[in-house]
């Protein structure tokens, strides 16, 4: 008893101790001169930050942080609890106290923000479009476009004429007039997406649809997305039993699959440029590692030719394109240039290298399948795949539209995709409205044809063997 009632004491006095000693450097603290006060240790991130080029404003505190859409009309919220990891992977670096750039390794280019003394008057609370009303709303789809499109003049569209039409807006036809808009543009990377209403406006969709059908008849017309899914699901089966024998390999999500159509002709066909990976964070990891597994089998196969199929390929992002391209260069080349509409004008001409990547490069006779569903992503790789001295395109010309899609909310919430960018090959010629295709019209094939489904054959795949036999 005498033992433990002495340690607990001891204890007790330590506690004392170290409790005054607490008590004498709070004293220490609160008597110090107000120069000497420890300050809050502020984040340099912390402020406002403006994209000119994007119609983007970023809003950083120690709380939460928000991402807003300006245009001439005036200020929207994108997103009120921004989170840039999780705006497909962004990364911002401070290069210095007034410049900050945004990058993802999705994205081939960066985007430069710059920091605002003050907050944009439009979009301080009181001030910040969000309502219902289907004027405002026009008025800001009117100027998103007015402020931010690249295309107007090569789509031959005269968008001055069209904003005196909010007059004529009201609740009822709102969206109808803004689906005669886009449809104006016939511009896959246009759309406008009200998910809580069902609105789903796709400006290219009747482009498209008309370009499909150009060869189909009788119960092959297409008439929705569910008609499409149907002939594509019909001639993949087609090229796999027909032309690969049904010995072939594909990648865990679906995306990618290669094969031998004989012993000196290997097949590849890539239906997309994004959903390899689990999160943005690990798309090119996986992506990269489909890649060497495909490479490697063609390397062991010993094939001297190969046919590499975009025509189902939807897009996706810029980076896997390149990556894709890269098991296809034989030294480092500028494959493009892109800009971005700023104002009146345009961002400086950026050129884009693409080099060898990889153990093992395929670089003898390559031909290249298109369509017109080939779009975006898919295009970004035809744009840097055509110039290659051992490839050739067979097919349709491509669907189009290359820009990355720039994205701006409605005050209502519907949301606004657009092409704000401007590509262009290693010569400066821009492909926007004809799209990228067959230099001879020898090798000009439907993507979709009656004669096809009736004969069970695909006849881009037919003409390409063709070409790889002489």
């Amino acid at each position: 008893m005498t033992n433990l009632y002495i340690n607990i004491k001891t204890e007790t006095m330590k506690y004392v101790k170290v409790c005054l000693l607490i008590l004498n450097i709070l004293i220490f603290i609160a008597c110090q001169s107000d120069d000497d006060t420890l300050s809050p240790i502020v984040d340099p991130i912390n402020g406002f930050w403006v994209s000119a080029e994007k119609g983007y404003i970023l809003e950083f505190t120690d709380g939460k942080d928000l991402f807003y859409n300006i245009n001439t009309a005036g200020c929207s919220i994108q997103d009120d609890d921004f989170v840039p990891e999780e705006f497909f992977g962004l990364k911002l670096d401070l290069v210095s106290e007034n410049e900050l750039i945004a990058s993802t390794d999705l994205s081939d280019s960066e985007v430069k923000f710059t920091r605002l003394p003050n907050q944009n008057p439009n979009c301080l609370p009181d001030q910040i479009s969000a309502t219902e009303d289907p004027q405002v709303n026009f008025d800001h789809f009117w100027n998103i476009f007015n402020d931010h499109y690249a295309f107007f003049e090569t789509r031959n569209v005269d968008w001055s004429q069209y904003e005196s039409l909010r007059d004529q807006v009201t609740a009822d036809n709102f969206y109808d007039i803004l689906e005669e808009l886009a449809y104006l543009l016939e511009d896959g990377h246009v759309s406008v997406i009200d998910e809580e209403n069902g609105i789903f406006i796709e400006s290219g969709g009747p482009k498209l649809l008309e370009r499909l059908n150009a060869n189909l008849s009788g119960n092959l017309i297409i008439e929705n997305e569910d008609d499409y899914a149907v002939l594509e699901n019909q001639k993949a089966i087609t090229i796999v039993t027909k032309y690969l024998g049904g010995d072939y390999e594909i990648d865990d999500n679906g995306n990618i699959i290669w094969g031998l159509i004989n012993d000196d002709i290997g097949y590849i066909l890539i239906s997309t440029m994004e959903g390899y990976g689990t999160s943005f964070s690990d798309e090119l990891l996986t992506l990269n590692a489909v890649l060497d597994t495909m490479m490697n089998d063609l390397k062991a196969s010993g094939v001297s030719k190969l046919i590499i199929d975009i025509r189902f390929n939807d897009g996706g992002y810029d980076t896997a394109a390149l990556n894709m391209v890269s098991r296809f260069m034989d030294q480092e080349r500028i494959s493009y240039f892109k800009k971005a509409r700023l104002g009146n004008g345009f961002t400086e001409n950026k050129s884009f290298s693409v080099g060898p990547r990889g153990d093992f490069q395929f670089t003898t006779d390559i031909i290249l399948l298109t369509s017109p569903y080939s779009v975006s992503a898919a295009e970004l790789f035809t744009l840097c795949m055509k110039d290659l001295p051992y490839v050739t395109i067979v097919g349709e010309n491509t669907s189009s539209a290359f820009s990355t899609v720039l994205e701006h909310v409605l005050p209502n919430g519907a949301k606004v995709g657009l092409s704000n960018e401007i590509y262009s090959d290693a010569q400066g010629e821009v492909f926007e409205v004809i799209g990228i295709g067959p230099e001879n019209e020898e090798n000009r094939v439907p993507f979709l044809s009656t004669i096809d489904f009736q004969e069970e054959k695909d006849s881009g795949i037919e003409r390409a063997l063709e070409l790889l036999s002489n």
